[in-house]
């Protein structure tokens, strides 16, 4: 036989259990080379309490004090595993590589040192009743000749338990009702109400104070019991427990319970189990009291019960008076011996308490603790009354709470305030983070701090050149704020106190304002207010401003008020700070983005326009959308409309560079395709990332042709006079930056009077808008401006469709741009052309045509000049050129004169030396004309020249106010030049 359990075997019968415990840990550590052991205990529900342990530190045991029996852990797997194991239960440590790591092996996050665990269960009738866990050292897990021990050790340690006497007490014989109600009198009793189905323990306050648990540290839970019972009484009590409930009998146990102090003292606890209909047991309640006090402390005992300042009352099962205390005689209106033995309900002064006693009844027919406040009649007193149910009546304590429950009432109060002013200032806090610009500062605050304060007036003010200006009002008249805004900041304002002392200012009416400030006395009755309170807006020790709330009666600020205006003061200013700099950021970028866009556009005699360009609904306002107007030569003006893809500054600067682009190459005179072909080549250059969509459309008054093509954009709308909309299939480009040239051109035949509406696809498309929805939404709105007659105001028909199409209620996701034309037509009394013939006779047959067509439309003013012009142009083709030869004259808002020829040559302005014979035409349709230029034909190019109908101001050029015969200028010889100021200079130009 192994010589430790030789001398486990020679311990004598009857020793504590925490004896038998500590033995069989100790040579169970020793007989395994372990670091340290523990036993384990079932508790109620499923909890598994430590009751004894060896070799191991506090901060070790510790989070082993009380696991679930339920659990992973070694002691609860030895529960329900140990049996079937044939011997017991093995967890290697961390440090094994066949651990499960989501299998915990620890309570805690703490490592447990040695090898593993080894558990071996404890029964009890045929039932585990807890577990002895080792903590191995380096061995590993336990050979069988270790585990046949532990068996053993573990078959002693249950012999030795059901040997143990009971723990030993004071001695007390066997209490009687008598007895007991005898104890209520002499001692402070707690009563407890456990539920056994959920393991909820409740105690009353004077249960907490017997059992050592201040109410912070109190769970509601049965652990809470668990842990203040002494471990070597805790097992036998346990048991005791578990006897009562399944023997349907009354549990009485006495056992040692930890004080506050730290100390052990002796307490009883007597309750009975309730069942349902099954048999299965529901609650146990109970009293629990100090049983550790000799006679004397007990007299001491009962004497403060007979004099405490709370009522006490003892009835028995049919609520018959058997002790009252001399608060209870008091509060009742009768002596001890008056009240003994009579029923509760027949007292005068419990009769006059409505509802008390079907409260009562309902309580203790649940049989469970209840407490609740009752209210005395005519009195305004408060009573708080709980009635505990014991085994042989019920107890029931009173006690005036009318001081108390006015003091909780105005915590509560206070705490609804604080709750309120938290709610009041997270509400600002998020509608001042979603606040964009100042005057969505202004709104969040006038939404969210005036109501819950009944303000009736705000003012926000800002600093600017030691000058106040007004950010957003409300609550005042123009008249007003137009008297403080841009106001010096200077000594005698409110403003300029709460701002140079950072320190708000108060006034509960006008009497104290007028007090402080006699000079204003007329701005109460001009603002309308009675009561202000200006606070400084104050950002990293920096007051920029001054918030002003104004109320419309006198009021008096309290402490709480005063709080919560500060409070929200600072968030007013930090959400303001902000908003400024997004306010000079956002017209900044209005500014460049108005900059980037035309200003206005041009009244051409080939088109009336008008145009919107509406940002995104959030950003800057900024972004690559654009459109344009180029008016060209021969009554031709090119319509332009792009998007940048994105919005941004990035994508404006990009827009801004395609426009320059586009008209650099407009003016050109560029084919459609071939200024799409050079726009693809500057997109493409910028980057991988950088595309956009470009619609360049060229409309010719004369023929009343337009060339439209297009890149990756949406159509354009065409809408004939009498109200036909359509959308030309144009072949569908990739954009710019991905599209490879050439580009298809389309030619449409445009009626006089129709419209040309360009756009942009944020216009007509967007999360919840199909770009084909959108564009027959635009054709409607369309046709609803003919049929109502509002075609021809196109400012206003703008406003119809992008109120249409992008209502304010919609924030949009992109920018969008709109362009509307009205073409005209140059009609055919308005064109003349003629032929020429290829030699020096075509010079003066352009002269006579030019006399005879001018004075045929009224312009003979212009005559002079232009023979002058077209002499010039018709001779140098002769002379330099090829034929076919053309003259053409177009009366519209200017005079024009083209003569096509069919060579590609382009002429140039070139420096003319004293001697030379020619090199100076150019130079003087320069002096003539109010420009000129030149643009290539399918058949060679074409010459022209644009003079103004009317003469320009004096110092302009052009008509015939140069000399007083035109024709003299072709006999100017270099240095006569000098002598008209028009001409000054041409006779050094090359």
């Amino acid at each position: 036989m192994n010589a430790r359990l030789a001398l486990l075997g020679s311990v004598d019968h009857g020793v504590a259990e925490s004896e038998v415990f500590r033995l069989a840990l100790q040579h169970s550590v020793a007989e395994l080379g372990a670091l340290g052991g523990t036993i384990h205990l079932r508790g109620p529900m499923s909890a598994l309490r430590l009751v004894s342990a060896t070799g191991l530190p506090t901060a070790l045991t510790g989070p082993w004090e009380i696991i679930d029996q339920e659990g992973p852990l070694a002691p609860a797997r030895a529960l329900y595993e140990g049996n079937h194991a044939g011997r017991g239960v093995w967890i290697p440590g961390v440090a094994d590589d066949s651990v499960d790591p989501t299998v915990p092996i620890c309570p805690s996050s703490a490592p447990i040192p040695g090898s593993g665990l080894a558990a071996v269960p404890v029964i009890r009738d045929e039932r585990s009743i807890g577990a002895l866990t080792v903590i191995t050292g380096d061995h590993g897990e336990p050979t069988s000749a270790h585990w046949e021990f532990l068996r053993e050790v573990v078959a002693w340690t249950e012999e030795r338990m059901e040997q143990a006497p009971l723990p030993a007490g004071p001695v007390h014989s066997e209490m009687s009702g008598d007895r007991l109600r005898q104890a209520l009198k002499e001692v402070r009793v707690g009563s407890w109400d456990w539920h056994i189905a959920t393991g909820e323990l409740i105690w009353d306050e004077a249960a907490m104070e017997l059992y050592g648990t201040r109410p912070e540290e109190y769970t509601a839970r049965v652990e809470n019991w668990m842990r203040c019972v002494h471990p070597d009484d805790l097992g036998p009590t346990l048991a005791l427990v578990d006897r009562a409930i399944r023997g349907h009998s009354v549990f009485e146990a006495e056992y040692r319970v930890r004080g506050l102090d730290g100390t052990y003292g002796w307490h009883q606890a007597r309750g009975r189990a309730t069942y349902d209909e099954n048999g299965e047991p529901l609650r146990l309640i109970g009293m629990g009291w100090d049983s550790n006090e000799k006679r004397t402390a007990r007299d001491a005992l009962g004497r403060a019960l007979r004099h405490m300042s709370d009522g006490f009352l003892a009835v028995d099962d049919n609520w018959r008076i058997t002790y009252a205390n001399l608060e209870a005689e008091r509060t009742l209106g009768l002596s001890e011996e008056e009240l003994f033995g009579r029923v509760l309900w027949d007292l005068p002064t419990v009769r006059q308490l409505p509802g008390l006693e079907r409260r009562c009844r309902k309580a203790a027919a649940e049989d469970r603790p209840a407490g609740f406040d009752i209210r005395v009649p005519g009195t305004g007193r408060r009573y708080h009354l709980r009635l505990v149910p014991g085994p042989d009546g019920r107890t029931l304590y009173f006690q005036d709470v009318t001081e108390k429950r006015r003091h909780e009432e105005e915590r509560r109060a206070a705490e609804r305030a604080a709750s309120e002013r938290a709610a009041r200032i997270a509400e600002l806090t998020a509608a001042l983070a979603k606040a964009t610009t100042s005057r969505d500062v202004v709104d969040a605050v006038g939404r969210r701090v005036m109501p819950p304060v009944a303000a009736a007036g705000l003012i926000v003010q800002t600093i600017e050149d030691d000058h106040l200006y007004t950010v957003g009002a409300i609550g005042y008249t123009d008249e007003f704020l137009a008297r403080i805004d841009n106001s010096q900041l200077t000594h005698g304002w409110p403003s300029f106190d709460a701002i140079s002392t950072e320190t708000p200012v108060f006034f509960s009416s006008p009497e104290e304002f007028v007090a402080h400030y006699p000079d204003l006395a007329d701005l109460p009755e001009l603002s309308g207010k009675q009561a202000w309170a200006f606070l400084p807006l104050t950002v990293s020790g920096r007051t920029f401003g001054v918030c002003s709330v104004s109320w419309d009666r006198p009021r008096g600020h309290t402490e709480e008020e005063r709080t919560l205006l500060t409070t929200i003061s600072a968030l007013v200013a930090q959400a303001l700070d902000r908003a400024r700099l997004y306010d000079a950021e956002y017209s900044r970028s209005r500014e460049l983005q108005r900059g980037l866009l035309p200003r206005e556009l041009p009244d051409l005699p080939a088109c009336t326009a008008a145009a919107r360009y509406l940002p995104a609904a959030q950003g800057m306002g900024v972004g690559g959308d654009w459109y344009d107007i180029i008016p060209l030569s021969g009554g031709q003006v090119a319509l332009v409309v792009g998007d940048v893809m994105g919005h941004g500054l990035p994508q404006a600067a990009t827009m801004g560079r395609l426009r320059t682009a586009v008209h650099t190459l407009a003016d050109l005179e560029l084919p459609p395709d071939e200024i799409m072909s050079h726009l693809n080549d500057i997109v493409g250059n910028m980057g991988e990332e950088s595309y956009a969509t470009c619609l360049y459309a060229l409309y010719d008054s004369i023929t009343q042709t337009c060339s439209i093509t297009r890149a990756g954009h949406p159509p354009p709308a065409v809408v004939h006079p009498d109200g036909t909309v359509y959308f030309p299939a144009l072949t569908a480009d990739p954009p710019l930056g991905a599209a490879e040239p050439p580009f298809e051109t389309v030619e449409l035949r445009i009626p006089e009077g129709s419209l040309l509406v360009l756009y942009t696809d944020g216009l007509v498309e967007s999360s919840k808008r199909e770009i084909d929805e959108g564009m027959g939404q635009l054709a409607r709105l369309l046709r609803g401006a003919y049929e109502a007659g509002t075609e021809g105001d196109l400012e206003a028909l703008c406003d119809t469709l992008t109120t249409g199409l992008l209502p304010a209620e919609q924030p949009s996701a992109d920018d969008a741009a709109l362009l509307v034309a009205r073409l005209h037509a140059l009609t055919g009394d308005r064109v003349a052309s003629w032929p020429l013939p290829e030699d020096p006779r075509a010079a003066g047959q352009a002269r006579r045509h030019v006399r005879e067509q001018l004075s045929a439309w009224g312009l003979d003013d212009l005559t002079p000049t232009t023979e002058l012009l077209a002499s010039e142009l018709v001779g140098n083709v002769v002379r330099h050129a090829k034929g076919p030869v053309q003259l053409r004259l177009l009366h519209g808002a200017e005079l024009i004169c083209e003569v096509f020829d069919g060579s590609l040559t382009m002429p140039r302005i070139r420096r003319a030396t004293e001697t030379d014979e020619g090199g100076r035409g150019l130079q003087l349709i320069t002096a003539l004309s109010q420009r000129w230029g030149t643009r290539y034909t399918p058949t060679g190019k074409c010459i022209w020249t644009e003079q103004a109908l009317h003469a320009p101001p004096e110092g302009g050029r052009g008509g015939d106010g140069v000399a007083e015969d035109a024709l003299e200028l072709m006999f100017l010889g270099p240095g006569e030049f000098e002598d008209i100021a028009e001409l000054r200079g041409l006779g050094d130009l090359g």
